[in-house]
């Protein structure tokens, strides 16, 4: 009989002999006697049986240990084998961020910072101690991705540096970079060691073990449901008294310019209790503002609770539509905005970004009544024409945003208006630059944010519009728009010079170590003197200003950016109310 050799051996145990060999037949009679059918039929029984005396699935996974367990039974784990967590533990090792781009990246940078946290990472403020170097990336506008390109070439330089007695230096790119440009990251000059998209943070610990194996990882995938809810973000805002609280991620509103909805998916919103608990932490622990956050911030609809989800209809502000049906249930941004500004009435509350079709009017009315929600509204326009803003899919023309405008005055009297805009978008005439010109003029902005068009790959506008506007042109339209911008924001200041202004403290003004530097109500930044101030109105001991303090300071001139003035007490949200 002639035998095979055995098929497997583990080292460590002998294992038992199993024979890949059969029995031949002995005659070439008994060859010849066997049918097609029967010699099918012997095949297929001689298949099986090799399967059968073949080595278990236990054979390859315990073969180095003792005995196997029993059919049916589990194996007991032991010592000579990882735990499922143990690869993606940071061992203290030194974890340096940075972030670019919207205020929901700084929220982005602590969420990702506390689940690092979580695993036995360490967070560093000096780039020469790190272990791991994290950017939280942007990639609404071409600049801010050169920004990134620049600043990869840099810390790889650095790298190759590193003296060969450390660790090496892992570098990730965290955020809407890291999908957009996922291949071109991982391929281009290996610059990047880690990848992880919006929705993929919760993996950043496996992510970073593999790259210590020196593989290159990557997870860019987006969700529909990741919104983070269970994890309370590491806050590190300025000298800790104001704080972000992300609301809800992604957007729906596929904007022909925008590359949001692909670089962080559409829109989910966290439920109420997980943002109110977060909103009562910082209370807790003495913050005195939090802005909430989101890409459509005000289209907020929690439906994680049976009795949020009724048939009502989500209500537009007038003159105003989408490209999606009208979504139905859920408990909405003004219920949330109710309850948050509930928690603490000493506290601010602010918002941003909203998309100019969510302001119905129960949401304008509760700022107006609300003393700590900030009577501030980012209004983003993006165009004053007609014809750009059919081309941009705005869902408003005009003429709807500006009796949008006249709706918020007429509600909220000392409301302070901000905005966006685009200049030299695909399609965009002189003439259709001159009634943007003519918007900012007539609304009348404290603050602006203002840019050139660049084409972002995978927007409408890239597969369905051209970019025919120079260079040039776009830069000189977005002077001129800046120009009136300023312009406008240097008389609306103005009319605020003399008037008594409660400004949360923020420290040390940049430009003198003399003066301090705050914010309005209406987020217009307060340069004041550093002195002690009388403890309340009226009172006669005094003290220091410090951080995070309400002052009453009178305005004593205006400049389009900033005002100036002079503190005269300490307040409050509630004292000021009564004064």
């Amino acid at each position: 009989m002639r035998t095979g050799k055995p098929f497997l051996c583990v080292y460590g145990r002998r294992a038992p002999l199993r024979w890949l060999g059969q029995p031949r037949a002995c005659s070439s009679a008994a060859r010849a006697a066997a049918s097609p059918g029967e010699k099918r039929r012997a095949v297929s029984d001689g298949f099986r049986s090799q399967v059968a005396s073949g080595p278990r699935f236990q054979d390859f996974i315990k073969g180095a240990s003792g005995t196997l367990p029993a059919d049916g039974e589990h194996a007991e784990e032991d010592g000579h084998y990882l735990s499922e967590d143990w690869g993606a533990m940071g061992h203290s090792r030194k974890v340096y961020f940075e972030t670019y781009g919207c205020q929901m990246n700084v929220n982005d940078t602590e969420i990702a910072w506390s689940i690092l946290r979580e695993k036995g990472y360490q967070r560093t403020a000096d780039l020469k101690q790190a272990d791991v170097v994290l950017l939280v990336t942007c990639s609404v506008r071409e600049k801010a991705e050169q920004t990134i390109w620049n600043r990869l070439q840099q810390l790889t330089a650095m790298k190759r540096k590193r003296p060969k007695t450390t660790s090496p230096l892992k570098i990730g790119i965290l955020g809407c970079m890291a999908e957009r440009l996922k291949t071109e990251l991982l391929e281009r000059e290996k610059l990047v060691d880690v990848l992880a998209g919006p929705d993929a943070y919760r993996d950043l610990p496996r992510l970073l073990a593999v790259a210590d194996g020196g593989q290159q990882a990557s997870n860019v995938l987006l969700s529909l449901e990741e919104t983070y809810a269970d994890i309370m973000p590491v806050q590190h805002a300025a000298q800790g008294h104001s704080a972000f609280v992300s609301i809800m991620r992604g957007c729906d509103n596929m904007c022909s310019y925008c590359i949001v909805p692909f670089t962080r998916g559409r829109e989910r919103s966290r439920p109420v209790s997980s943002i109110l608990e977060e909103v009562r932490m910082l209370s807790d622990q003495g913050v005195k503002e939090v802005t909430l956050l989101g890409q459509n911030v005000n289209s907020y609809r929690d439906t994680s609770e049976e009795q949020f989800c009724g048939s009502e209809r989500t209500k537009l502000s007038r003159g105003f539509n989408t490209i999606y049906q009208t979504k139905q249930g859920g408990l909405r941004f003004s219920d949330l905005l109710e309850r948050v500004a509930r928690v603490d009435p000493d506290m601010r509350i602010r918002f941003t970004s909203p998309h100019p079709k969510d302001f119905p009017d129960e949401v304008l009315q509760l700022i107006a009544e609300r003393q700590n929600i900030c009577k501030q509204i980012h209004l983003p326009a993006q165009s004053g024409s007609n014809q750009v803003l059919k081309a941009m899919r705005r869902g408003y023309t005009r003429e709807a945003y500006l009796d949008l405008v006249d709706n918020i005055k007429r509600i909220i009297p000392d409301v302070s208006l901000s905005s966006d805009f685009i200049s030299g978008f695909c399609g965009e005439t002189e003439d259709d630059h001159q009634q943007t010109l003519s918007l900012i003029r007539e609304v009348g902005y404290n603050v602006g944010f203002l840019f050139a068009y660049s084409m972002r790959k995978k927007t409408h506008a890239f597969h369905r519009l051209q970019d025919d506007v120079a260079p040039q042109v776009k830069q000189r339209r977005l002077e001129e728009c800046i120009g009136v911008f300023r312009e406008e924001a240097e008389r609306v200041n103005a009319a605020v010079v003399g008037s008594r202004q409660l400004v949360l403290v923020e420290g040390e003004s940049k430009r003198s170590v003399e003066d301090l530097c705050g914010r309005t109500d209406g987020n217009m930044k307060v340069i004041f003197p550093k002195e002690d101030i009388a403890v309340q109105a009226s009172a006669s001991n005094t003290a220091p200003i410090r951080a995070g303090d309400y002052v009453l300071v009178k305005i004593l001139s205006a400049s389009s950016q900033s005002l100036r003035g002079r503190a005269y007490c300490h307040s409050s949200l509630r004292r000021t109310l009564m004064l």
